[in-house]
This record gives structure tokens, sequence and C-alpha cells, in this order.
């Protein structure tokens, strides 16, 4: 059942038998997930991997995601169910890893191909090359600027639909993209359309969502399904990349029960609004955006049971859902009574790799090499990551100040998340580029994820909860101490608890007190921005825009500010002083 607290800790396709033709209904297998972000290559540290709730309450962390390894979920998950549909909810491509967003995604896309995607609805992420570029990832061809990767050989594009219903041409007012899908297999079609969150253009470069328009999600849902219905098609499935968040009580767990006091309690945010309020001919939900992981049941307006679903990200975990579909109405079986059956099971790396995922994988390795060799910048000595305050985190906030003061000349300070760093930058040669000599490649291990570096604007009241939030709230067992840029010093009392730790009346910015009513430009990675890490402040800011990638921020800092002959020192990381330590 939907949210069942140990039936998602199944071996994939462990019910598949159960699964038959039951003379006027069939159960049709629905498998999903959504922001796959390119990750090709299983994903390091923390992003690669989910936290299963056991059976006597304790927590078990397992590794997960990769292609190699969501193939072969896929694969086994089918067998023995004569109807299979795999569908995605956005964001499979963007933020990607060096191996796919170096390519344009086309690797990505190629993936997708291979582990047999069905149909996608966009995400953000889809229009960050803008609409152009999206169309020609569905459609082929090779890239206008960059050409084709391979000699001889041209890009042959998804052999997926991309579905944007909510996403229109601002001059023709039609859509940029294929609205909806219909899956067609012996008799049986369901229907499905696809949708980004309405708030696209306030997390996407202008220039990416240049000439388009989106609309609100529920209406968009009522309007393609009532055209389905028009043409006969009864069962449809919405692929919403808006997404929601467990409760608390979840721990971070995917296998949580989503439907406990009640259908749909344990889960809040713009997903549960939208699945409340949309049309109850739309059967289920898949949606995305949060990499949150759940599989909750949340009524439809008639009262009816309806899924809704989350398969966290970067390929960890997939989502298997029986719909049960009647072959004389040609619509899901659905009642106020009966819950969905919908678990999220985890693509374990203990399991076989798919062989034609670790060809593609081998083949755009060896193309992004050359490009991970090439040196931008040189060091007199390690840049380390560790500390409360460290060498690292301040060169990477420096950089990220100096590339949004090339946006916003009114940028002031950045801040920069300790967990985004994934490892130290050597002085010792880490290949032939010699001692001293900062590869991509480098550079590329030290932020692996590919987010953009945002602007935001915030009070000084604002930006001092924004540091207590480091020592309270979500961070007070785990203090998560945020890097700062030249500029910006203050005093982190440990001796205190919670927010008391930051000594408010310490805070300086270029030497002056913090005025509580002023306004401050501050920038942050796209993932800070969010509220994530558990700085919801950031969240609340205003004036939003979104700049370039945070790998290419620091990239730049490094070629402007290093040579073979001048190479950069490691700063003091002496912008925080720390009692009690």
């Amino acid at each position: 059942m939907a949210g069942s607290l140990f039936a998602a800790a199944q071996p994939a396709g462990a019910d598949s038998a159960k699964k038959r033709d039951r003379g006027r209904t069939v159960d049709v297998q629905l498998l999903s997930f959504n922001d796959f972000h390119g990750n090709l290559e299983p994903p390091q540290g923390s992003s690669g991997q989910v936290t299963e709730l056991q059976p006597d309450g304790s927590k078990k962390n397992i590794t997960a995601g990769g292609a190699e390894y969501l193939a072969t979920s896929l694969r086994d998950a089918r067998e023995g169910n004569r109807y299979s549909v795999t569908a995605a909810a956005g964001d499979l491509v963007g933020a990607s890893p060096l191996i796919s967003g170096l390519f344009h995604d086309e690797p990505a896309v190629e993936a997708m191909n291979g582990l047999g995607l069905d149909v996608a609805g966009v995400g953000n992420h889809e229009f960050d090359e803008g609409v152009a570029e999206l169309r020609r990832l569905q459609d082929g061809g090779n890239h206008p600027e960059d050409g084709g990767y391979t000699e001889g050989r041209t890009y042959g594009g998804a052999d997926f639909p991309y579905l944007a219903a909510n996403v229109t041409d601002e001059k023709t007012g039609r859509p940029a993209l294929d609205p909806v899908y219909v899956w067609k297999k012996q008799g049986v079609r369901i229907g499905f359309i696809g949708v980004t969150l309405e708030g696209t253009p306030d997390i996407v470069s202008a220039e990416g969502v240049k000439g388009l328009e989106f609309h609100d999600e529920i209406e968009t849902l009522d309007k393609y399904a009532k055209q389905l219905r028009r043409q006969g098609v009864e069962s449809i499935v919405a692929l919403v990349h808006e997404g929601g968040f467990p409760a608390a009580s979840a721990g971070g767990a995917y296998n949580y029960d989503c439907d406990t006091p009640g259908p749909g309690a344990g889960i809040s945010g713009p997903v549960a609004e939208i699945a409340r309020g949309t049309t109850a001919s739309v059967d289920a939900f898949v949606t995305g955006h949060t990499h949150q992981p759940y599989a909750c049941t949340i009524p439809d307006p008639k009262g009816n049971a309806r899924s809704v679903t989350s398969a966290s990200s970067f390929g960890r975990l997939y989502t298997d859902t029986t719909l049960t579909y009647d072959r004389r109405s040609g619509d899901i079986v659905r009642t106020a009574t009966e819950l969905p059956d919908a678990e999220n099971h985890v693509v374990d790396r203990e399991q076989p790799r798919a062989g034609d995922m670790t060809a593609l994988i081998e083949e755009w390795n060896a193309l992004a090499a050359p490009i991970a060799a090439k040196p931008v910048g040189y060091v007199s000595g390690d840049i380390p990551r560790a500390g409360t305050e460290s060498p690292l985190g301040d060169l990477i906030a420096d950089a990220q100040l100096a590339h949004a003061r090339t946006l916003d000349e009114n940028a002031q300070v950045a801040l920069m998340n300790p967990g985004g760093i994934r490892a130290d930058l050597t002085y010792a040669a880490s290949g032939g580029e010699g001692d001293g000599v900062v590869t991509y490649g480098e550079g590329f291990t030290v932020q692996p994820f590919s987010n953009t570096v945002n602007l935001t604007s915030l009070t000084g009241e604002q930006l001092l909860q924004v540091l207590r939030e480091q020592v309270s709230g979500a961070n007070e067992a785990a203090p998560k101490v945020l890097q700062p840029s030249a500029g910006l010093t203050y005093t982190l009392d440990l001796t205190k608890s919670g927010a008391d730790r930051v000594v408010a009346d310490s805070v300086r910015l270029d030497g002056q007190p913090l005025d509580a009513a002023a306004t401050y430009r501050v920038a942050v990675n796209s993932f800070l921005a969010g509220g994530g890490d558990g700085f919801p402040t950031l969240a609340d800011g205003t004036d939003p825009l979104v700049g370039g990638d945070d790998l290419a921020a620091l990239e730049d800092y490094l070629t402007a500010n290093s040579s073979a002959d001048k190479p950069l020192a490691p700063p003091a990381a002496d912008r925080i002083t720390v009692i009690g330590q």
C-alpha cells in the first residue's frame, strides 16, 4: 500500500509475480523517477546515499544511484509485467556532473533512451540553456556552436517525448513542446500530461526562459485532462515538476509511512495543494523538484484515493505504482477506501551493472579527459576544506562574490555551505600537470554539484537570522557554519547554545556594524537559495537573480588571481572568531 513502512524495502520486482490480468481489469505497472540531473556515474558522498528505516526503528544508510544500476533496477522490475510504462517528472538534465554537463547533456538523454524511458515532463533545469536547446535535445542534431563530439556521428535526440503543457510561446500562445502523450499497448491507453512549476522563471536565468510563459499547474492539468477525455482517454497520469516535503517524523527515511495518521498526512508543500485541487480525472501524480522521497495518497476532489509520489533524485530510487485499468471504461479503478499500490525502491549498488550503460559512461569519460586536465589556476600550498571556517571555503566564497559583482555591482557578501565542498585543493599534482597546478577536473571534484551562483536581497535582520540558523533550528545539534567572503566578520561563541552562539553585536560587513533595517545583496549557490541545509531565511530573500555555474566562478577567480609565477596563497581563514572550540 502507499506509504507502507517496510514494503518499500523489498527487492525490486519482488511482487511482480502477483500482478496478473483479472478479466475486466488489468494491472499496469508505472515505473517512475525524477531529478536525475545527468548523474550517469554513481553520485558520491551524501548525494549517493538513501536512508532506510528498519523494522526495529533504527536507520540504515544505503549507497545508491547511477545509470548502470538504475537501468538494471528498471529492467528487473519490468520482468513479469505484461503492461509496464516508465515515466519521469523533470530535471533529467541540467546541474549535471562533468561527464554530462560538459556535452550539453547529450549523454544523459542517451542514457534515458537506453534504460527505456517512455515519457518525461519538463523541469526547470530543462530550460537552463533555453527552449531551442531543449528542442534540440528532444529532436536531435548537433549543438549549433560545439558541433558533434564524435567524428561521423550526429546526436540522435530523445526516444521519448518531453511534455510541457503549461509552457507556452508568449507570442503565439501555443505550447512550447507537446502537452500530452498517450501510451498504448494491446488496447490499454494511458494519457500523460507534463507540467513544470509555474515559478520556473524565478529560478532559471532570464535568457533560458526568454519568449516563454509559464502557467498555473492546476488550471493546466484540468484543461488537458478534459481534452484527453474528449479524445476518449480516461486514464490520466500527471507528471509534475513541483514537489513536497516529508513530515519531520520521517527522519529522512525514504520508506516512512506517508499516510499516517491519515492519507497524505506525511507530506506538505506545493504538490499537496496541487494534488488536492486538480480534477479527479487525473488518476496519479509523479512529482519532483524537491529531491525528496515519498509515496503518498492524497484524496482527489471527489474523495477517492490518488497516489502522489517522488523518487528523491540522482537515480537513487525508483517508484513502482500499480494502476488497475478497467478495460470496459478505459479508466483507472480508484475508491475512497482502497489506497493505490505505490512504493519506492532503492537503486542499490550491490546489483549487477548494466553493460550498455557502463560502455556509455566509458565513451563519454574518454571524451571528457582532455578537458578535465586543463589548468585553470595555481596555488602555493594545500587549501583544505576542514575546520569551522576553512581556507577553501573562504576561497570559494570570494570567487562567488567576484562572480556576483559581474552581475550586480552592489553585491556585498557571499556565503558558501561547507557540505558543498567535496574535496581539498592540494598542492601535489594529481596527474602530469605538475605541483601547484589546479586543473579543471580538480576544481570539479571540489564543486561537483553544478549549482548556480544566485543573488538575493536580505535585510540586516534577515542576514543575522541566516547566521543564527547555522547553529540553531535544524542545525542546532550539528552546526553548519557558512563560509564567508572577505569583509564579513563576526564571533561564534560555542560555549553558549542555539542562536545565542552568534554574538549579534560582533557582526561586521566591511568594518561596519550590521544595520538591521538596511538591505544587503547576498550571493549564495542555488542549493542555499532554496533554503537548503536548514537555512529557510535564505529562501525569503527578494529580487532574486540567477548567475552562472559555481564551478565556472571558481575557475574564473583562480585564472584571474593566480599564475605560475604568482600562485595563490591559501586564505588565512580568520573571518570568524571562534570561542570555546
